[in-house]
């Protein structure tokens, strides 16, 4: 991932469950011209752990590999397991 000025990322906490893994939409990052980012939490981690990574393009564009899917409206989404 090329970290560039103006590139939006997505910002989640994964947590562990029974079922698998679980994905929550935390917030979203933006790259500063310094190269830093600006990071805005919508929600904050119960274990402190954040993943960001490229946010998903527009909505002909797959989720990521089905654990998120962004352009359905889910805030979170169960990963693996059994139902």
């Amino acid at each position: 991932m090329m970290l560039m000025a103006g590139k939006r990322l997505a910002v989640f906490s994964i947590r562990e469950g029974k079922g698998g893994s679980i994905w929550v939409r935390a917030g979203s990052a933006f790259v500063n011209k310094d190269g830093s980012l600006n990071v805005l939490l919508d929600v904050l981690p119960l274990d402190g752990k954040l993943h960001v990574r490229e946010a998903a393009e527009k909505r002909d564009t797959p989720g990521l590999g089905g654990r998120y899917a962004p352009e359905l409206g889910l805030d979170a989404a169960p990963v693996g397991g059994h139902s």
